[in-house]
């Protein structure tokens, strides 16, 4: 059973630098484009960004151009999103997802981690 567990976030203040990461166990998910995407109290879980398995392609949200980056290591089974200039409206529950086709829908994912919480004070 394929797992996909994220860590790395916290409480931080406005202006800072996050990179969270997502790890995959149980299998490599080899091929699987893997996707970032956040929900925060009371909104739909919204699209972040999406790269490829060879990393050759990215895909990211308007809001996060410039500031959010993606990244994976496939040796690791890892892929990570660096935010940086944190703003409060950056405040979420931060997750990542698998599947074999890129997309911004998050229907459109087999797999899911739990998430990691994000909390950015003024």
């Amino acid at each position: 059973q394929v797992q996909l567990v994220e860590s790395g976030g916290g409480l931080v203040q406005a202006g800072d630098s996050l990179r969270l990461s997502c790890a995959a166990s149980g299998g490599t998910l080899s091929g699987y484009v893997k996707g970032w995407f956040r929900q925060a109290p009371g909104k739909q879980r919204e699209f972040v960004a999406a790269i490829t398995w060879s990393g050759g392609r990215t895909d990211y949200a308007d809001s996060g151009k410039g500031r959010f980056a993606i990244s994976r290591d496939n040796a690791k089974n890892t892929v990570y999103l660096q935010i940086n200039s944190l703003k409060p409206e950056d405040t979420a529950v931060y997750y990542c997802a698998a599947d074999l086709a890129m997309s911004r829908q998050p229907t459109r994912y087999q797999y899911w981690g739990q998430g990691t919480q994000v909390t950015v004070s003024s």
